[in-house]
């Protein structure tokens, strides 16, 4: 069943309490070398056919207006997905 795929962050210059969670148990694992963690959204939306563009323009205005909050995440990357 394809599917279009909706990636949403947050924005760059917001603090991401579950990122920097991750990130402080990763460095007591061990883990030192990595710098940062941030956390997203991954929404996925099926379809009964194969995506048209008209789907795509669709999907990212469901994202820009419903799926994501703009005042602190950004819609990063839309795409299909078999």
């Amino acid at each position: 069943m394809p599917k279009i795929i909706v990636e949403i962050m947050p924005k760059a210059d917001l603090l991401d309490p579950q990122g920097k969670a991750v990130l402080n148990a990763l460095h007591r694992q061990g883990y030192g070398k990595i710098q940062n963690v941030r956390i997203g959204k991954r929404i996925e939306i099926h379809l009964n056919d194969a995506p048209s563009a008209e789907d795509l323009e669709g999907a990212r205005e469901i994202a820009d207006s419903f799926l994501s909050n703009g005042v602190i995440e950004d819609v990063v990357n839309i795409h299909v997905e078999d």
